[in-house]
C-alpha cells in the first residue's frame, strides 16, 4: 500500500493537514533535543521530511538514519535535497519491529505517523527502546481521535467521508480508507504513554495539538 501511494504521499499530506503537517513534524524534531554531533534515527521514514529536519539539528559532525520498509519511500526521500550545514542523511530499508542495529546506537528515535502501522505495538517500542542510548528520547508524533465537540464532528466527517474521497482521486482509495480505520484501533494519547511506561521509558508526557487531533509523545531511556 505505501508503495503504491509514494508518489502522491507529500501532496496528499499537504491537502489533509492544510500544510501544517510541516510544522507537527518540526515540533517532533525539536523535541528531540538533539545537539551538532548527536545521532537519531527516523523510523517508518516514508519520504524523509522529519529525518531532514533532525540532520539540520545535529549538522555535518552528526548523523542521521532514515528506515522504513517501502523501497519507493525511501527512493523519494533519497531523491530531496539535503539542507545546507545538515548532515547526510542514510536512508536504509528496516523493518521497526527487528531494527539492523547494534544497542545503543542512537541519541534519539523518531517515529511520525508511522506508531499505528506497526503489526506490534510493543515488539516496536521495545526495539526503540534497544537502539537508544541511556538518556536517549523516543518522539512519536501520531493522529489522535479528538474527544472534545464540534471538533468530534468535524474530525469524523473528515476522515471518515472526505479523506477517502479525495484518495480516490488521488488514485488509492483503498490506501486513505485504511488510514483513519487506523487511527481508530490506535491507542488514544493517555494510552500510548502507558504502552510507553510499560515498555520501560521514563519521563513520558505528551502535548496535543491542533485541538486534539495530533499527539506528540516524548520519553526518555
Amino acid at each position: 500500500m505505501f508503495d503504491r501511494i509514494s508518489g502522491v504521499y507529500d501532496r496528499m499530506n499537504r491537502v489533509m493537514t492544510a500544510g501544517l503537517d510541516r510544522t507537527w513534524r518540526a515540533r517532533a524534531a525539536e523535541r528531540s533535543r538533539l545537539e551538532p554531533g548527536q545521532s537519531a534515527l527516523d523510523l517508518c521514514c516514508g519520504t524523509g521530511d522529519v529525518a531532514l529536519v533532525l540532520a539540520g539539528r545535529v549538522g555535518p559532525d552528526g548523523r542521521v538514519v532514515g528506515a522504513d520498509f517501502s523501497q519507493p519511500m525511501l527512493e523519494i526521500a533519497a531523491s530531496k535535497p539535503t539542507p545546507a550545514g545538515a548532515a547526510p542523511v542514510e536512508f536504509v530499508r528496516a523493518d521497526a519491529l527487528d531494527l539492523p542495529f547494534e544497542e545503543e546506537s542512537f541519541d534519539a528515535v523518531t517515529i511520525a505517523f508511522g506508531a499505528r502501522n506497526l503489526a506490534d505495538l510493543d515488539r516496536g517500542l521495545e526495539e526503540m527502546r534497544r537502539v537508544l542510548v541511556p538518556g536517549g528520547r523516543l518522539v512519536i508524533l501520531e493522529i489522535t481521535q479528538p474527544h472534545r465537540q464540534p471538533l468530534k464532528v468535524f474530525f469524523g466527517l473528515w476522515f471518515d467521508r472526505i479523506v477517502p474521497m479525495l484518495g480516490k482521486l488521488a488514485g488509492d482509495s483503498a490506501a486513505y480508507e485504511y488510514l483513519p480505520e487506523s487511527v481508530r484501533s490506535f491507542p488514544d494519547a493517555p494510552s500510548l504513554g502507558a504502552r510507553m511506561d510499560g515498555a520501560g521509558f521514563r519521563h513520558v508526557r505528551w502535548t496535543l495539538m491542533a485541538g486534539g487531533i495530533i499527539a506528540l509523545h516524548s520519553a526518555v531511556k
